[in-house]
């Protein structure tokens, strides 16, 4: 349940003058306390098998949880299944999760055997000074000791609390972990909805100076039904996973010459890279934008001014000592300066904005740039191309005035989705990501102004908006579209941000038609939020079967027999004067290992040519469903093709989409 608006055990002692709030199963809330609760279990049901294992943390995460574990000998995945029964036992004896408020002291002689649970003992001990209305550790030391990787599931909150495994019949604790909570009442309302699902290596709160933990994860459903449907969203996933599909289709890779996060493309990707970035420039030219570009590197007092080095260092490079010169007994008469690679372009756009005087005619001035940025992601969260350490943003900051920020915030938003939608995204709502209360820059009134302004804009879309409490940037809130896949998956895609701090910071000014000097607004915009990103979400989405203005081939012309090879040549010379990226497949290959080989490589168009077609003029289309469309004339097949891409078509079969 909620008290007050804080979630509870359904335990806890009320008052009647409590505003008390029932929570379910199936809602959010109700997810992450099952999933919580069933990471205990599993952190029980390990200690049971294997007593020496110590205990680091075991946080709900999307979709499920996981627990991690410093063990002797690693579990191996065919030690899940007996620890799946391990936890079965647990279940069903339906243990209590009952709450007990302890001392420090208290709770280092409870767990003194765990010594991973002492340390955040000790972290807790240091900053509880302070405090929150809502039990969060206030200050930036706090905020980056705690939390930095689930911890506050063992300590957040104003209360160490120790959580006891309670066994029904005899009333005795059989096992008990650190943890705020809450739990479910009791371990039988887990049920049979659980499964473990894989294995990993992770650090110690996440560095990796700290010891190498294994890492269970699972996941937890209100039922059977539940879980078995995410288990086949899993396997559909699996399947679609652009890491596989990227090799399979030789699209890019990850060599480990370059180093982990640094990917390649390969001609194919390329390809369908290069269409994407044509077509984005395209859009923003039509839509007003001004193309800039920026170095990858610069000093660091660029980041110092806005404030990047003191909120954003820990996913930045390391810098780089440059410039520094020596005598010659080796003696430094000149000092070198820092020079760091980019994490953001938004600085160097507002130098360009300031390099000549600005009047209210030149505005709003809408600069954009493929932008390459550098973030040091820890190596544990680098996942393919969604998450990368050397990434491109089409990245856009708007310079606008206060009187006109909202009328050119609602016409981003709706350049934004529009654009999306011709990248066949379309089901798609809003979040809005607010201030975090530790770590923000500028006043409390001009972010009041700039959450109320976007939030009026969302609403005004029609979408559904949801809210992200304190999960804004330093400088300023934003609004992010949440775009669902054909699997019903969510993506993070674009975000527009509206921020009046960094203008302040880096003093930028027109002058107004009055000719006082005012203070423009600005708005950070990125559309496909990285290319790398957008590519890894369009590859999953459409099953490595891309539309055909994508296709790395669009066509590939197979010639049932040798002797039709020149007559489909002539075909493909015409398609390629048509800026179709077409070819014929000369191989040695019989016909048919020819159809399954393009078939398997996703081509859109195949066209086959035997006696007949070649006697009245015509081919045989052939789509990747496997139907046909036979005896079609050349020139009526060309015209497909070509409308089909300038459409941006999905064709499904008999040319249709």
């Amino acid at each position: 349940m909620r008290v007050n608006g804080e979630l509870r055990d359904l335990a806890a002692t009320v008052t009647p003058t409590d505003a008390v709030e029932p929570v379910t199963l199936s809602s959010a809330d109700g997810l992450n306390i099952l999933r919580h609760s069933a990471a205990h279990v599993l952190a029980q049901a390990v200690q049971n098998v294997n007593p020496a294992a110590r205990l680091g943390i075991g946080p709900p995460v999307t979709d499920g949880f996981y627990y991690d574990f410093d063990v002797a000998e690693p579990f191996t995945p065919d030690d899940i299944k007996s620890l799946e029964k391990a936890m079965d036992r647990i279940i069903r004896q339906g243990q209590r999760f009952v709450r007990r408020v302890v001392t420090a002291e208290e709770a280092r002689a409870e767990l003194a055997a765990e010594p991973y649970k002492l340390e955040l003992i000790g972290l807790k001990g240091v900053s509880t000074g302070s405090t929150t209305g809502d039990g969060s550790t206030t200050g930036p030391a706090a905020d980056a000791e705690l939390g930095a990787d689930n911890e506050s599931v063992e300590v957040g909150g104003t209360e160490l609390t120790i959580y006891d495994n309670v066994d029904p019949r005899t009333g005795e604790t059989v096992w008990k972990d650190l943890c705020r909570g809450p739990h479910l009442p009791n371990t039988r309302m887990i049920g049979n909805g659980y499964s473990l699902t894989r294995l990993a290596a992770a650090y110690w709160r996440g560095s990796e100076k700290n010891p190498q933990l294994q890492r269970i994860y699972g996941t937890a459903w209100p039922t059977k039904d539940e879980l078995r449907a995410y288990q086949a969203r899993q396997e559909e996933a699996a399947k679609r996973d652009h890491r596989k599909l990227g090799a399979e289709l030789d699209l890019f890779s990850f060599p480990e010459e370059i180093g982990s996060g640094l990917p390649v493309f390969h001609p194919k990707g390329g390809i369908i890279r290069q269409e994407m970035e044509n077509y984005s420039r395209k859009r923003h030219a039509e839509a007003g934008y001004d193309f800039v570009y920026t170095p990858h590197i610069t000093k660091s007092n660029l980041f110092e001014t806005s404030g990047h080095l003191d909120w954003y260092s820990d996913g930045m490079f390391p810098p780089m000592k440059l410039d520094a010169e020596y005598d010659a007994d080796g003696h430094m008469t000149r000092q070198g300066v820092d020079y760091y690679l980019k994490p953001m372009n938004c600085p160097f756009h507002n130098l360009i904005f300031r390099s000549s005087g600005r009047s209210y005619r030149d505005l709003p001035m809408r600069l954009f740039e493929f932008g390459s940025v550098y973030r040091y992601e820890k190596s544990g969260v680098v996942h393919g191309l969604t998450r990368v350490r050397g990434m491109t943003q089409d990245d856009a900051h708007i310079y606008t005035t206060k009187e006109g920020m909202k009328e050119e915030l609602t016409s981003t938003l709706n350049f934004v989705l529009k654009l999306l939608a011709d990248y066949g995204l379309e089901d798609y709502y809003l979040e809005l990501s607010t201030k975090d209360p530790k770590k923000f820059v500028g006043s409390d009134e001009a972010w009041d102004e700039a959450t109320q302004t976007l939030a009026e804009v969302a609403e005004a879309s029609g979408l559904e908006l949801v809210s992200d409490p304190g999960g804004a940037a330093f400088y300023g809130p934003k609004i992010s579209v949440q775009a669902r896949d054909a699997i019903g998956r969510t993506w993070q895609m674009s975000t527009i941000q509206l921020d009046f701090n960094l203008p302040e910071r880096f003093d930028l000014e027109y002058t107004a038609s009055d000719g006082s000097r005012q203070r423009p607004v600005m708005i950070h915009r990125a559309l496909f939020g990285s290319i790398e990103r957008f590519f890894a979400v369009l590859t999953e989405h459409y099953a490595g079967a891309f539309p055909v203005w994508l296709s790395p081939v669009q066509v590939v012309g197979i010639p049932v027999s040798e002797q039709y090879g020149p007559y489909l040549d002539e075909i493909i010379e015409r398609l390629t004067e048509a800026g179709v990226r077409a070819q014929v497949d000369h191989s040695d290959d019989r016909m048919q290992k020819k159809i399954r080989n393009h078939t398997k490589a996703k081509v859109p168009f195949q066209l086959i040519v035997g006696e007949e077609d070649q006697a009245n003029g015509a081919v045989s289309f052939r789509f990747r469903d496997g139907s046909q469309d036979n005896g079609v004339p050349i020139d009526e097949a060309i015209s497909r093709i070509v409308a089909a891409i300038e459409t941006r078509a999905q064709v499904t079969g008999q040319g249709q989409s």
